[in-house]
Parts: structure tokens; C-alpha cells; sequence
């Protein structure tokens, strides 16, 4: 009998110190691209392993424990559902970050008069600019970036009754309480670096009264389906890779902070010594995945944004500019465009500068951080172009297989990324025929 077995050579070369392995020109240079269907080409292979199929059953099944918000009994289960779900697909080394969440009560403040404002409501901004355009610039957002055109209100729903659905209303009805809180990550191990890996990850934690389908469920299925696909038995990689599903990421990134105040010094430390295990490999990247369906474009002047995903919609990859790994976190980025270019099936890739309020913020001064989502954060989700965004209309109805579709590119782009990447000049993929 013939075994096939996929070799990946390494993810990407990014040192701590945020040095790239450069080629003859000093650049950083991807495996050179292949054509698409090629029938020799290892990473083709494993992209079409992702089926739009598969994505959403995974989606699908995170939808039973409603929006998963943190300190709750449906957000336990939830990470409980992911780990086994994880260990299904051969990932078979899960472990958990525990961690306390203890939160001061809200402070309600004063009570407001919400009567009727005298003379009534304010009238509209004027958006006109100085060119002769209806609407132009319109503020700004978070993580530095401007927002133009029109914007929609935003927020996170608390009203139970706000959601029509009485299904969900019951998955939700339980409040969040302090305490113990945990997630849940597992390892592919690498052939021949084992000390060193890149974290991918998602954040499995919702809100809004809903069933958190695309914040993040969109992401977190991403994440396991990735997981899925290297970790099956023809498939080796070089370095390692760590799936991580954060927890918490909805009350500000806590999951993730516990995650490198545990772990940030374990990182690189053979234990037992000379066992050749490396409990947490030193990091050689962060890709986050956070909101990957909704790219239905702008605002109208009315606020309503259109029910069909629009045809330019792409998969938006971010850095930080002003972060201390902005340079490296660029070049990751424009690597995973590439990849993007050569394999996605439906949606391009575009780069932009303003990756912001996410799990990847807590790792963007320590190591290249990149974060995948439909619009870019700042300008576009910070500007409301997202309706469904911690609101009652985040369920598995909302959404058509255009807005699946979108979440599928998003996974090509990152496992082809992965797959293509080299550490040298050599071939960065093999396909190895044993007899």
C-alpha cells in the first residue's frame, strides 16, 4: 500500500526578535505559487479539504448553547463541546487556561431623564464635504482609523425580550456570575521544531441574547476546522501549531491575558529536560479570528444596511500600526494576502493597518500579530456596518451561504497561508510518497 503523507515545511519564519528569514533580495518570499488545481501541489490539497459543508455543521453545532456568554452554565458547556470536539478530530492533547474573572458590580449611575429632549432631537450631523460630496468623513474609530459615510447605532443587547426567538430567549435566560473561568487549546506537534509554533485562534465566548453565529462562532468553527485538517494522519508540519479558542475575549480580552500572563515565560523550555517536549513552544506568530460572514457594505442614511452580502465583499486582514511589532505583523499580513490571492475560491484578501478589539491585541508587542474579519474593525464594524453584531439578529437564520461563503475564504486564506510558507529557500512543500 502507497502512503501519501503532506509535509509542511513551517508556517512562517518570525523569530521573537521579529526577524524574517529573508530571501536573495532581503524580502520575505513565500514558496512560489503554483497553479491553482495543480495536482502536485500539496497546499491545493489541503485547501480543498475545507468543504463549506463542514464549516457550517461546526457553526451549527455551537449554536446549541446560545450566545456562550462567559460565567455561565451554557458557556462551561460550550467549552466542554469544543474540547471534545477537538479530540474527535485527533487534536487529542487539549488543555485548559483556568483563570478568575471577578468583576467589580456595574455602577449604575445616575438615573437619566429619558423624557422628551425640549425642542426635540437633535437635528443630524452635517456631512457634507467641502468638495461639494453628500457625506464624507464622519469620526473616527477604534484602533486609529476614520469612519466615512454614514454609521449605525451599536451596542450589546441586554433585553431578553428583545429577542422574538423563544428558543434562544431560554438558552439565555441565566446571568453571567463571577469566579473560575477556562479554555480550551490543543497542539499539532512539529516534526522537526518542536520549540517553536504559531497560535491560531478565535474567541468561543459571546453576548447579546442570540447564538453568537458570526461574534465568533464564525471564527471559533474556523479554528476547529483548522484544527481538523492539519491534524489529520497524512499531514506533518515542521513547527507547530496551537488552536486556541479564547474565553472571556467579550469583557475584554481576559481569556487571552490570562493565556500570556500564564504562559509567556514557559515559552520555548524543554520539560522534563531532554524529554524533547516542549509544553509551550516559543512563538513564532499570532493569527486571530474574529466576525468572518457579514460584509453587506455600508450604512444607508437611515441607518439599515442591505440584507444581500455585497460583490466586492473580501476577507479584511489587520495589523496594528502603532504597535512595537507593527513591521513584522506587515509583512505577515501581506504574506497571508498572497496566499489569499493564489487560493481563495470566492473573496479576496485586502491588508489594513488598524487591527483593534480583539484577542490578538495582547500579543501584538510581543510577537507578529494579524487578525482576520469580514470589515475592517475600526472603520466599518466600529461604524456600525454590522447589524448583527451583539444583537438579537446574531442566529444561524440570518445568514445566507454568501455570508457562510465568506467565513470558508476567510479558513483558505489562513490554511494556505500556513501551508505555503517556508523557513529557507528551499522547496517550503513536499509532497512525500512512502511505499
Amino acid at each position: 500500500m502507497r502512503k501519501r503523507t503532506l509535509f509542511v515545511a513551517s508556517l512562517l519564519t518570525v523569530g521573537l526578535t521579529g526577524a524574517f528569514v529573508p530571501g536573495a533580495s532581503g524580502a520575505l518570499t513565500p514558496a512560489p505559487a503554483r497553479a491553482q488545481g495543480a495536482q502536485d501541489d500539496p497546499t491545493q490539497t489541503l485547501v480543498s479539504r475545507l468543504t463549506l459543508d463542514n464549516y457550517k455543521t461546526m457553526l451549527k453545532g455551537l449554536t446549541q448553547f446560545g450566545d456562550r456568554r462567559q460565567g455561565t452554565q451554557r458557556n462551561r458547556d460550550a467549552v466542554d463541546w469544543i474540547e471534545a470536539q477537538l479530540q474527535a478530530v485527533s487534536c487529542t492533547n487539549t488543555e485548559r487556561i483556568v483563570y478568575q474573572y471577578n468583576p467589580a458590580p456595574r455602577n449604575p449611575g445616575p438615573v437619566r431623564n429619558t423624557g422628551a429632549r425640549r425642542g426635540g432631537p437633535p437635528p443630524p450631523p452635517d456631512l457634507t464635504t467641502p468638495t461639494g460630496g453628500l457625506v464624507g468623513r464622519n469620526g473616527n474609530g477604534p484602533g486609529g482609523s476614520s469612519v466615512y459615510g454614514y454609521r449605525a447605532r451599536t451596542g450589546v443587547n441586554r433585553d431578553l425580550d428583545a429577542q422574538p426567538d423563544e428558543r434562544i430567549r431560554n438558552l439565555n435566560r441565566e446571568e453571567p456570575v463571577n469566579g473560575e473561568r477556562s479554555e480550551v487549546y490543543c497542539t499539532k506537534i512539529g516534526t522537526t521544531r518542536p520549540n517553536e509554533m504559531y497560535i491560531i485562534g478565535a474567541h468561543m465566548d459571546g453576548h447579546g441574547v442570540n447564538e453568537a453565529v458570526n461574534d465568533d462562532g464564525s471564527g471559533t468553527a474556523l479554528v476547529m476546522e483548522l484544527a481538523r485538517i492539519f491534524n489529520a494522519p497524512d499531514v506533518e508540519t515542521e513547527v507547530s501549531i496551537r488552536f486556541a479558542l479564547w474565553n472571556n475575549e467579550e469583557t475584554g480580552t481576559n481569556g487571552a491575558d490570562a493565556y500570556v500572563a500564564q504562559r509567556r515565560d514557559l515559552q520555548g523550555v524543554e520539560s522534563p529536560a531532554g524529554s524533547g517536549r516542549y509544553p509551550e513552544p516559543t512563538w513564532l506568530g499570532m493569527i486571530q479570528h474574529d466576525m468572518m460572514m457579514w460584509d453587506h457594505g455600508a450604512p444607508r442614511q437611515d441607518g439599515t444596511v442591505s440584507r444581500d452580502q455585497r460583490p466586492e465583499a473580501d476577507v479584511n486582514i489587520e495589523f496594528q500600526s502603532d504597535s512595537e511589532m507593527a513591521e513584522e505583523s506587515m509583512k505577515l499580513a501581506f504574506v497571508f494576502k498572497a496566499a489569499a490571492d493564489t487560493y481563495n475560491t470566492d473573496y479576496p484578501a485586502a491588508v489594513g493597518p488598524h487591527m483593534t478589539n480583539t484577542d490578538s491585541r495582547r500579543f501584538q508587542d510581543i510577537v507578529p500579530s494579524i487578525s482576520l474579519r469580514e470589515n475592517e474593525r475600526g472603520a466599518h464594524t466600529g461604524g456600525g456596518w454590522n447589524p448583527t453584531w451583539h444583537t438579537p439578529l446574531d442566529v444561524w437564520t440570518t445568514f445566507t451561504d454568501d455570508d457562510f461563503r465568506l467565513g470558508l475564504n476567510a479558513a483558505q486564506t489562513t490554511l494556505s497561508a500556513i501551508s505555503q510558507l517556508t523557513i529557507s529557500h528551499s522547496e517550503a512543500l513536499k509532497l512525500v510518497v512512502q511505499e
